[in-house]
């Protein structure tokens, strides 16, 4: 039984920008420990109903136990995001007041988990969220063409040292430990550059390619909009600039009337913005948050609003710009 706790990132920031009342309806999409579902269910009480999701059967498994005496308020489902719309159709769970994603690791996925998330650790090389997922971190590092490896690491590690790091990955296979895997980077860029840890962008884009996650961001998005009701909040915090530009290039859609390219005279894409941008500036965790807890230093935070342009244009929030 896995005993690590996990602190949520920008806890009071989500609850505000999901402006959480009595009696609201909200998915937490990326459950994990339960620290935001915990804070919606205590904000929403009375009445307050929450439908929680996770590809990690761990995760239902830690928040059921956290969320226990919410029971009564508390649907939490094991599966991908990227079915948001199937999942809330499938438990009458439409329309809701907010959807919430945090796109982080869980505490427990990166000190105590056996399945390779962290090379803070030896373990071996799985990386999957869910068990039934066919491929692992291991397969892609032994089995994928140094080109395509070199690629993966570049796409979604944003890895300066990519082709080097697959060269040697490739020297060195088979790999099937995160400790073997780190050791074989750092000797492929020479040590240690900064502060960051060379391997830390090669675990990053491993795990991304494994679970297909840049994908499942594209797809939840993209359905966020049938499921929330009018005024209805989308809150998303992402860690690395791939999720992050996804989110915005996103919001920016979808708060726009016309898409087409600049150079078309007349709009002929006929599409109708469907949501208002909240956050000109990101949100960011405050000093005193990443002192106590480090790894929220990275994470940036977008809230979008749904609703028609003139019900938006009588709207407020705290985080409505001037």
């Amino acid at each position: 039984m896995l005993t690590v706790t996990h602190k949520p990132v920008l806890l009071h920031e989500v609850v505000t920008a999901l402006a959480v009342q009595p009696g609201g309806r909200y998915v937490d999409c990326t459950l994990g420990g339960g620290g935001h579902a915990a804070a919606i269910l205590e904000h929403s009480t009375p009445g307050g109903q929450l439908l929680g999701i996770d590809a990690d059967p761990e995760a239902i498994h830690l928040a059921s136990a956290r969320l226990a005496e919410y029971q009564d308020s508390a649907l939490l489902v094991n599966d991908n995001f990227s079915n948001l719309g199937n999942i809330c159709r499938r438990y009458s769970f439409i329309p809701v007041h907010g959807i919430l994603f945090d796109l982080g690791l869980s505490t427990y996925q990166l000190e105590d988990d056996p399945r390779g998330f962290s090379f803070q650790q030896d373990a071996e090389l799985d990386m999957r969220f869910g068990p039934g997922q066919e491929t692992t971190a291991a397969d892609i590092v032994n089995k994928t063409s140094e080109t395509e490896l070199a690629l993966i690491l570049q796409e979604y590690g944003e890895e300066r040292f990519s082709r080097r790091i697959a060269r040697r990955i490739v020297q060195e296979r088979p790999i099937t430990t995160t400790l073997q895997l780190a050791s074989v980077v750092e000797a492929a860029v020479g040590g240690r550059h900064g502060k960051i840890n060379p391997a830390t962008r090669t675990f990053q884009a491993l795990r991304i390619a494994v679970n297909r996650e840049l994908e499942s961001l594209e797809i939840a998005l993209t359905q966020t909009i049938a499921v929330l009701g009018e005024g209805g909040r989308l809150v998303v915090i992402s860690y690395h600039s791939l999720e992050d530009r996804i989110v915005k290039h996103f919001m920016q859609k979808e708060s726009s009337d016309c898409i087409c390219p600049p150079n078309i005279p007349e709009c002929r894409c006929g599409h109708k913005a469907s949501l208002r941008v909240l956050t000109r500036r990101i949100i960011v965790p405050t000093e005193e948050e990443i002192h106590d807890n480090p790894r929220s230093r990275s994470a940036k935070m977008r809230v979008a609003e749904k609703g028609a342009p003139a019900a938006r244009r009588n709207s407020t929030s705290k985080f409505s710009s001037n």
